[in-house]
């Protein structure tokens, strides 16, 4: 009878977890397991850069709520992800890893690294798997952790052990899906919500405003009734940017991405009901969104302060939809002052950014630009918003709902949005995704265009092409000084699209996007529409945080 390898073994320990797509780039440390993975059914995805295994496993387990897998070798293959990590970190999104390690029986190995202290570092957890027989277990507990803590985790298997014949003693574990504590969701104390109810009757503008844990625990409904009783305006965070989309008095996103109606609306609340969000830094636009507002969160993990501000005054500790639908039942309904046909036409009818800029020609306004999508895209379609300065613009998209648009902006690095948008592909195989990206984040990654079209992705990629780093050269303009260090001049994405063997366009016309729709849609697959931008325009969240320095 023949001996089974260990690696053969702890593939099907993932098998078993449910897995059925692994973002992968093979080395000595992973391949021969990521090669079982696959021989058992597994969805292999090879991208072409560690970052971007990592980086889509991120966007497939905020789609699909399941923890993302992604597989990378030691040493260099595993200090390549360390930008996406932090961002998974924050972002609370579930993650196991599995990287490898260097061979313990060798006095010297050239790719190893003492790999934990790094993990460490970016706010992750890493598991040494070094006694065989209990790797199938250590394997199933790092399920278990990263479903229950929303975190990554990653897992360092030296390739010399997997290579070992498993012993027959160890059988597999039952699945970390058969250990999860199964709770009902929190409820809150009636002490809480009596006292939350009087701040809301003390109060007269209130604005709802729903984050992540709002979208998770289906607390929109709720929201919306909270705001229909207390006459209260409704709002969400980035992330969950669309949860209220066809609300008339939804004012769209709360923090530095607010449109121009939203933020004078802001400015006149008197109380903030925070449901299911951190309070991110950028969420109250450093203090400056509604710091003048009281500010009552209802979440499981309450914060004073948060990214170092102070993030709320009064709390309820509850699940975001039993929370909200707990102090539904106890407000009595209000008359309808702030909710009426004046906010309904400021929300409608006023610009996202009406800011003046003179047109230049060749070059469209990015909000030419977005308004022109935003009519042309089927609604269906699923929608990744990168980050950098062209992102502003993208979340400005107003009849988009939740479940089709994707944004992960923690930790702040460009270079995401085609990995993204990969996961979301993965995990939406049957829908096309519409990537938002700008130059200078698609061209870090420009490498997994090829990725898309060998894995037969459809993915329609959007430029906005200034040919720069959008957000320095503005930053560097505003501070009087040179900005030839973040000017690269506008590649002819067009070109290399179809170098690459997807289709490729120059939006020159924006009047030719309905036909370009038209046709996008017959042929399918995967394309890039290059939009070249003028560099002029700049975004009001660089007007606000970086204004022009007199001249002395």
């Amino acid at each position: 009878m023949s001996k089974r390898k260990t690696y053969e073994i702890l593939a099907e320990a993932f098998r078993q977890e449910g897995v059925e797509t692994c973002f992968a780039l093979l080395g000595d440390a992973n391949m021969n397991w990521a090669t079982a993975l696959a021989g058992l059914g597994t969805r292999m995805v090879y991208v072409r850069h560690e970052h971007c295994a990592v980086a889509a496993a991120m966007a497939y387990a905020r789609k699909t709520g399941e923890p993302g897998i992604a597989t990378v070798t030691c040493g260099p293959g595993l200090t390549q992800i360390l930008t996406a990590l932090p961002a998974a970190v924050r972002a609370n999104l579930p993650l196991v890893i599995f990287a490898g390690e260097a061979p313990l029986k060798s006095g010297w190995y050239n790719q190893a690294i003492d790999q934990a202290p790094f993990i460490a570092a970016a706010g992750a957890t890493y598991r040494p798997l070094h006694h065989v027989p209990l790797m199938a277990d250590a394997i199933r507990n790092a399920f278990l952790e990263a479903r229950m803590t929303s975190k990554p985790v990653v897992l360092g298997v030296p390739f010399d052990l997997q290579e070992r014949v498993w012993p027959e003693e160890a059988p597999l574990p039952s699945p970390s899906t058969d250990l999860l504590p199964q709770v009902g969701a929190m409820p809150p104390h009636l002490d809480d919500i009596a006292r939350a109810a009087e701040r809301i009757r003390k109060a007269q503008r209130i604005v709802v405003m729903a984050g992540m844990g709002a979208v998770k625990a289906g607390a929109g409904p709720a929201c919306r009734r909270l705001a229909e009783q207390c006459d209260a305006l409704l709002a969400t965070t980035l992330p969950a940017r669309g949860l209220f989309h066809d609300d008339p008095y939804s004012i769209g996103i709360a923090g530095g991405f607010s449109s121009t109606a939203g933020r004078e609306l802001f400015t006149q609340a008197d109380l903030v009901i925070a449901v299911g969000t951190i309070l991110a830094h950028h969420n109250a636009d450093g203090g400056k969104l509604f710091g003048q507002a009281h500010v009552l969160q209802i979440d499981v993990e309450p914060v004073a302060v948060s990214q170092g501000l102070v993030a709320a005054q009064s709390h309820v500790r509850a699940d975001a939809r039993l929370g909200v639908e707990a102090l539904a039942a106890v407000v009595a309904p209000r008359p309808a002052t702030w909710r009426n046909e004046e906010t309904i036409r400021l929300v409608r009818e006023t610009p996202f950014d009406p800011h003046p800029y003179p047109a230049e020609p060749g070059l469209h306004d990015p909000r030419d630009v977005v308004a022109a999508l935003e009519k042309s895209l089927p609604p269906e379609w699923e929608m990744v918003n990168s980050s950098g300065h062209c992102s502003y613009y993208f979340a400005q998209m107003p009849s988009r709902p939740q479940e089709r648009f994707l944004t992960i902006r923690e930790f702040g690095a460009i270079g995401n949005g085609i990995s993204f948008a990969m996961g979301v592909a993965a995990a939406c195989p049957d829908r096309t995704v519409v990537l938002f990206d700008g130059d200078g984040s698609l061209m870090m990654h420009v490498q997994e265009i090829e990725t898309i079209r060998r894995h037969g992705m459809k993915i329609l990629i959007c430029v906005l092409n200034d040919g720069a780093y959008g957000s320095e050269i503005h930053k560097l303009r505003a501070e009087g000084l040179s900005d030839e260090g973040a000017v690269f001049g506008r590649p002819d994405f067009s070109a290399i699209a179809r170098g690459f063997g997807i289709g490729g366009e120059k939006i020159e016309d924006l009047a030719d996007l309905p036909e370009l729709m038209t046709k996008f849609r017959q042929t399918g697959g995967a394309a890039i529409w290059d939009f070249p931008v003028s560099d002029k325009i700049l975004s009001p969240v660089i007007r606000r945080g970086h204004p022009a320095k007199k001249a002395h």
